[in-house]
C-alpha cells in the first residue's frame, strides 16, 4: 500500500505540470558503482536528467572511474556532501560499506535514497530513507522460471550461473533467486538429473566471453547459461562464432540493453529481466522534489520484474536505443 500511495502522489504532482516547476535551490547528486561506459546506467542518467529538467533542479550524477568500485564510491559520496546537497541518491551493493557515510549525510539533514540496489536488510541495515529499484531474488527467481520453459523433456539439466560481481548485493541476490527455482524445479523433477554451478563471470562483455566461453568449452552438454546482468550478450557471441545454433544453449539475463537485445532478436537469448532504469533514474528526483516542496517523506517504490521475450525485442529495441528502456 506504500509503494502505491507514493505512485498515486507521484503521478498527482505531474498532473497539468507545465515544462518546468521550479524547486527553488533543490540539489541533488547521484553516485553509484558503475562506470560511465555502463549503458544501462546512461538509461539511468536519462531519466534522472530528465526529471531534473521538470524541477530545474541543480543536479549531478558521479560515475566511478573503475566499473563496481566500491572505494571509488564512498570517495565521490564523501566529495559531494562536501557541497552540501538537499539530497543524495546512491547504490547500496555493500551491505556494510556505505553505512557510516549515510549515516554522515542523514545527521548534516541530507535526504537519502537508495537506486538501483539496496542493502540486502532495507532499512533495519542503513539509515536510507527509501529504495527504488527492484526486487532483486523474485527477478532472479522469474527469469529461471521463464528459461525453464525452454529446458528439454528429458534427459540431464545442467545450467551455469554467472554471478557477475562476487559479493555484490545485486549481482549475489539475483543468482540466489535464480538458484532458488532450480532447487525448486530439481525437487520437482526427482527423475531428472538437474544440477547447477555459478561462476564469477565479470562485468565486462569480453571477460564474460572468455570465461563462460571456457567453461562451455570443458562443458560442452551445458543446458543454460544465467547472468545476472546484460553480458550474456557476450556468451551468445561465442556460441554464434562457434557455429551453434540459437537456442541450443539457453541464454538469460536482466537489463534491456541494445547489446542484449540485439543478441535476442537474434534468437540467441530467451527471456530478458527488465527493471525500468529510466524510471529509477526520474522517480527519485521527483520524490526529493515532493519532499522539498511540500514535505513528502520518500516511499519504496518497486520498478518491476517485467520478462521480455524474442517477439518483443523489436518493439523495445528502438526505446532502448534512446535510453528509455
Amino acid at each position: 500500500m506504500r509503494k502505491l500511495t507514493a505512485m498515486l502522489l507521484l503521478g498527482a504532482a505531474l498532473i497539468g505540470w507545465q515544462p518546468a516547476a521550479r524547486a527553488d535551490g533543490l540539489n541533488i547528486v547521484f553516485t553509484h558503482h558503475s562506470s560511465a561506459s555502463n549503458t544501462f546506467w546512461q538509461a539511468v542518467k536519462k531519466g534522472f536528467d530528465d526529471a531534473c529538467a521538470k524541477v530545474e533542479a541543480t543536479c549531478n550524477m558521479v560515475f566511478t572511474q573503475t566499473e563496481g568500485s566500491i572505494e571509488q564510491q564512498v570517495a565521490n559520496m564523501r566529495a559531494a556532501l562536501a557541497a552540501k546537497p538537499d539530497a543524495l541518491l546512491t547504490s547500496i551493493v555493500d551491505d556494510h560499506a556505505f553505512d557510516d557515510v549515510i549515516k554522515e549525510a542523514r545527521d548534516a539533514g541530507v535526504l537519502v535514497i537508495a537506486v538501483n540496489v539496496d542493502d540486502t536488510e532495507g532499512a533495519k541495515g542503513n539509515a536510507r530513507q527509501a529504495f527504488v529499484g527492484q526486487g532483486f531474488k523474485p527477478a532472479g527467481y522469474s527469469l529461471a522460471k521463464a528459461i525453464s520453459e525452454g529446458f528439454p523433456k528429458d534427459g540431464p539439466i545442467k545450467v551455469l550461473v554467472g554471478i557477475s560481481a562476487p559479493g555484490q548485493n545485486w549481482s549475489e541476490t539475483r543468482g540466489a533467486g535464480v538458484m532458488q527455482f532450480l532447487e525448486e524445479y530439481k525437487a520437482a523433477h526427482k527423475d531428472r538429473d538437474v544440477s547447477w554451478e555459478r561462476i564469477d563471470s565479470g562485468t565486462d562483455l569480453a571477460i564474460t566471453s572468455d570465461r563462460v566461453g571456457a567453461y562451455l568449452n570443458a562443458h560442452p552438454d551445458t543446458t543454460a547459461y544465467f547472468d545476472t546482468g546484460f553480458w550474456c550478450a557476450g556468451v551468445a557471441r561465442v556460441l554464434a562464432d562457434r557455429g551453434v545454433a540459437p537456442g541450443k544453449v539457453l541464454l538469460g539475463g536482466f537489463d534491456l540493453v541494445p547489446e542484449v537485445l540485439q543478441q535476442m532478436q537474434k534468437g540467441y537469448v530467451q527471456a530478458l529481466v527488465d527493471q525500468q532504469p529510466y524510471m529509477q533514474g526520474f522517480m527519485p528526483v521527483m520524490e526529493a522534489y515532493l519532499n522539498k516542496k511540500i514535505g513528502l517523506a520518500p516511499s519504496d517504490i518497486d520498478t518491476g520484474q517485467g520478462i521480455v521475450r524474442p517477439k518483443e525485442a523489436d518493439s523495445i529495441m528502438a526505446l532502448s536505443a534512446q535510453g528509455m528502456r
